[in-house]
């Protein structure tokens, strides 16, 4: 015998597809996004591959490869995490919002986009505030500001903020959120 609360679910049909203006401009920018994570990733694995190539090789490591691989970095991962809590790629606890009905896991679904949210914002601010404390430092090695490390921060917390706005949008809307990927 299954549950009943399973069963319901499984029985649901998803919600109609969100089409509103920022849900069409965050599909652009989430897929932007994406594409801009992946190309970093790629430019970080040739970079590295040429430090290597250089130290091992050639016997004269680049020295600004560590640095810039680092910076890379950055990028990548916040703007991938942005992207991903738009189109729902990080671990949830689905397994318990399952078994609740369904005006009670709606509940929960906002208040948990209404948190991501609030920590977005704290990204954003804290990034900002942590930037323009190093404006006129340089990275050693490439000589490039040390706020180009906290840019990354500040524009994934606007991400989040945007994209969780988006999907609070779209649950009192009864609509869903559609991947950029798709």
């Amino acid at each position: 015998m299954t549950d009943p609360h399973v069963a319901s679910h499984e029985q649901d049909e998803p919600g109609r597809p969100s089409t509103g203006l920022l849900s069409r401009i965050n599909a652009v920018v989430a897929r932007a996004g994406m594409y801009l994570s992946v190309t970093g990733l790629l430019v970080i694995v040739t970079i590295v591959f040429y430090q290597v190539f250089g130290r091992y090789v050639l016997n004269s490591s680049p020295t600004w490869t560590e640095n810039l691989a680092l910076v890379l970095i950055l990028y990548v991962t916040l703007i991938g995490a942005a992207v991903g809590v738009r189109d729902a790629g990080h671990i949830g606890m689905d397994s318990l919002l399952v078994m609740l009905p369904d005006h009670v896991r709606e509940k929960i679904e906002l208040v948990i986009h209404v948190l991501v949210a609030v920590f977005g914002v704290a990204m954003a601010y804290n990034g900002w505030i942590l930037g323009a404390s190093v404006g006129t430092v340089k990275i050693p090695n490439l000589g490039l500001p040390e706020v180009i490390r906290y840019a990354p921060l500040i524009a994934s917390g606007v991400l989040i903020v945007s994209f969780s706005i988006e999907h609070i949008i779209a649950l009192l809307r009864g609509e869903e959120v559609v991947p950029s990927w798709n």
